[in-house]
């Protein structure tokens, strides 16, 4: 029951995701403000249901991670934060990568793709995945044409990396309370 739910948090993630891009005539008649509401929750039953699957589902082994990998996992996950604080902040680096959140994403879904070797895990964030490239492929296709941020004072590369390497930390200690360390050791 569990693996089911996983998959329908999973699905319902991808489809509030996408919606505006595959149902946009759908999705202007839902109104702006309306539509936003119903959007958000949508996602937070998603991010329920994923985190009730997950939890609910009975682990299936597919394979067991080296040590090593808990690094490699960290440093995916620290270029996922930094590539956020990257779209935020609009650094230099905004300039030369279109969907830098996207990006973070698809960086920290496979992070955890690679540790977490259980069926659930594939699930959880080979679904998480493969909808962040279906994402960034519907939107290049719906706007063709990019034009990159203006250029940005190189301090805000500091302060992206700086937060990111905070956030990694805080996000890693409350990850290790109500999961798996993930520092290692």
């Amino acid at each position: 029951m569990g693996t089911l739910i996983l998959i329908l948090g999973v699905a319902l993630w991808s489809g509030a995701h996408l919606f505006k891009r595959v149902a946009p005539a759908q999705r202007a008649a839902m109104g702006e403000e309306a539509g936003k509401g119903k959007i958000a929750l949508a996602l937070l039953a998603s991010i329920i249901l994923m985190w009730l699957g997950y939890r609910w589902a009975d682990p299936i082994w597919l394979w067991a991670s080296p040590i090593w990998m808990t690094h490699l996992n960290n440093l995916l996950v620290f270029i996922g934060f930094y590539l956020f604080a990257v779209s935020g902040l609009k650094t230099n680096l905004h300039r030369r990568i279109r969907h830098p959140q996207l990006s973070g994403f698809k960086a920290w879904a496979l992070a955890h793709l690679l540790v977490v070797g259980t069926v659930q895990g594939v699930i959880l964030f080979g679904g998480l995945l493969a909808w962040a490239v279906v994402a960034v492929i519907t939107i290049n296709r719906a706007q063709p044409t990019w034009t990159p941020t203006p250029e940005a004072p190189m301090w805000k590369e500091g302060v992206a990396i700086v937060g990111a390497i905070f956030v990694t930390l805080v996000v890693g200690i409350i990850h290790g309370w109500v999961g798996p360390w993930p520092f290692g050791g």
